[in-house]
């Protein structure tokens, strides 16, 4: 098994047929992500607007632009939480003692991969004046923490990622001022911002708290996926699950008491009241993301527990190879946005990036509109395609070989 993406925790051999096609259900839905996580960064790089104000401003998005951000929300709670379910399965051949050093060390390489390598592919500027921690880092600080939960019982897990799910909102007023080391540390668990140290600017987009709990859900929940487990049961599980998120979510933000700190309103007519209904916290994620976001992830799961046809074998091979694809659609996404620079008359120079790439002054006014955005985002996606086919084949082929393969 090629397990999850930013993860990539490799499993021992599938022995039987039924495994593996459970298992394609969870390549399937960790590839569609990866797809439509391009469409993001893309936007990120070309997208005029993106220059002026945030997709999901609803005085001054449109209905099409706001999905076009809003969908990309899916992708790093599933990342996240199948991180958590490959985590446990992973753990189902090996010791608790072999599981914790795998974690552990995959998480120490994910920091430093989003420290020094996503960075510059972020950037293109080898003095590193901008350190951005976003989901790879969240997700190998994450990886971190479960590498010491992994020797409590499986329940326990469950239980202090559901409270850590439910829970964290009660700390959204609670705030460390300034610039110090303290206001870092606590960005860092539950708060975010930017904070100057020495000549570099780090960024703290992904406060870590909520994040290990959905991945200690996910762990727990990863039984659900074990050999014995009977397929029915799991799958009437998963659809009770889903259902049951989506709807707490409807009813805790339609009274808008608990559980995401902007509350909804209603706007200046119907389609953009909705669009605030939906409108929920990312950063750090809320109580209403997570269930908005995993509710409909864990239907899918429960309903694509089936042969994979040639469209859904092209999109599984995504999720199987989902590390080498997330570093190299950075690396490419920011290389054609040189080119896109030198088109719209700007030179391709400013693409060499000092803080994020909207906030470049060397790039004002540059951009395309969102129908660019979309054919560059297909255009990622197709030239990547036969070099993630070309890494999967080379991995399968040299995994026992190559160990450090697992950690791609």
């Amino acid at each position: 098994m090629s397990t999850l993406t930013l993860h990539t925790l490799q499993a021992s051999p599938i022995p039987t047929a039924n495994k593996t096609k459970r298992l394609e259900s969870i390549d399937l839905l960790r590839g569609i992500v990866m797809i439509i996580m391009a469409l993001d960064h893309t936007r990120d790089y070309f997208h005029d607007d993106a220059f002026l104000y945030s997709p999901t401003d609803l005085s001054h998005t449109s209905v099409f632009l706001f999905f076009t951000r809003w969908i990309t929300h899916f992708c790093a709670p599933v990342f996240v939480f199948l991180a958590g379910i490959s985590a446990y399965l992973y753990g189902t051949k090996r010791t608790r003692k072999e599981l914790s050093f795998f974690l552990f060390t995959r998480g120490l390489f994910l920091v430093f991969l989003e420290l020094f390598v996503l960075s510059l592919e972020r950037t293109f500027n080898p003095a590193y004046p901008f350190l951005n921690l976003q989901v790879i880092f969240a997700i190998g600080v994450s990886m971190m923490v479960l590498s010491a939960m992994v020797y409590m019982k499986k329940q326990f897990i469950l239980a202090i990622g559901l409270l850590i799910v439910f829970g964290h909102n009660l700390l959204d007023n609670v705030h460390v001022p300034g610039k110090g080391l303290s206001s870092f540390g606590w960005a860092l668990i539950h708060d975010r911002g930017d904070f100057i140290f020495g000549p570099f600017i780090v960024s703290v987009h992904y406060s870590v708290l909520a994040w290990i709990g959905i991945m200690s859900v996910g762990y727990g929940l990863g039984s659900l996926y074990a050999p014995a487990y009977d397929q029915k049961k799991r799958k009437k599980m998963l659809l009770s699950l889903g259902w049951g998120a989506i709807v707490l979510f409807i009813v805790l933000r339609a009274i808008n008491w608990y559980g995401d700190p902007a509350p909804w309103s209603g706007q200046k007519n119907i389609i953009f009241s909705i669009l605030s209904f939906l409108n929920v916290s990312k950063y750090p994620p809320s109580l209403l993301y997570i269930l908005i976001m995993l509710g409909p992830a864990l239907i899918f799961l429960a309903l694509t527990e089936k042969p994979l046809n040639a469209w859904t074998e092209k999109i599984t091979l995504f999720g199987r190879v989902a590390m080498f694809y997330y570093l190299a659609h950075i690396l490419l996404i920011h290389t054609l946005a040189l080119f896109g620079a030198v088109v719209s008359g700007h030179n391709w120079s400013a693409m060499i990036l000092t803080s994020r790439v909207y906030d470049e002054p060397g790039l004002k006014g540059y951009g395309f509109n969102l129908f660019i955005v979309y054919i560059v985002w297909i255009g990622v996606v197709l030239i990547l395609y036969p070099f993630c086919k070309w890494f999967d084949k080379y991995k399968r082929a040299n995994l026992y070989r190559y160990r450090w393969l697992s950690y791609l």
